[in-house]
Formats: structure tokens, C-alpha cells, sequence
């Protein structure tokens, strides 16, 4: 299929999706998103980067360290991995504190 016919039958979909789903008003739904969001969601699942990078055809396994970049589960994990022994899991909460209260005013 040539990107303009893959474009418009994604456009077809994209518009009945949108009708079950309103959510998806507004929003661009592209080739790239989807590739996007299936390599994201493959990643989620465990599917290693190696595996990720071969399945979308990049050329270098460094194309695909992008998408660890960009999964913060795959951060918080590696963080709560790195917690001292005897430390309750959890994230850092400020309860007071001027630099946030005048960031929040902006």
C-alpha cells in the first residue's frame, strides 16, 4: 500500500473509532503513533529491546533505546530497585515547600 492509502484508510478507522470512543476527538492518530504505541506496549509486556528493534526493522539497537527513555515504569522499577535496605517503597512527596508553591503560581 502506498502512505497516502495507508493514511486514508487509518483516517476511515480513526473516525469510527472516534465514534465509539470520544476520547479520541482531537487527537492525531498516525502510522507512527501506532508503531509507537505497539512498541511501547511491547516493552510493557517484557518483550526485550533486541526483540523490539528486529520486530521494527531498525538498522541499530540504538534507534529502539528511545522508547526506554520514554517508559517511566521502566524508571520507577529500576528506582525501587535501588532503594536502601530497609526503606519503604514509594515516591518522594513534598509537603511544604516555596519552590513548588511559587512553580504552581505560574
Amino acid at each position: 500500500m502506498s502512505h497516502d492509502a495507508v493514511t486514508a484508510r487509518l483516517a476511515l478507522h480513526t473516525a469510527a473509532a472516534t465514534a465509539a470512543c470520544p476520547t479520541l476527538t482531537g487527537k492525531t492518530v498516525t502510522a507512527h503513533v501506532l508503531r509507537h504505541t505497539a512498541a511501547m506496549r511491547l516493552l510493557t509486556a517484557g518483550i526485550d529491546s533486541t526483540v523490539i528493534a528486529l520486530w521494527l526493522g531498525h538498522e541499530s539497537i540504538e534507534t529502539t533505546q528511545v522508547y526506554l527513555h520514554a517508559n517511566i515504569k521502566t524508571k520507577e522499577d529500576a528506582l525501587a530497585r535501588t532503594r536502601p535496605t530497609g526503606a519503604s517503597p514509594g515516591r518522594y512527596t513534598v509537603t511544604d515547600d516555596t519552590l513548588l508553591a511559587f512553580l504552581d503560581g505560574l
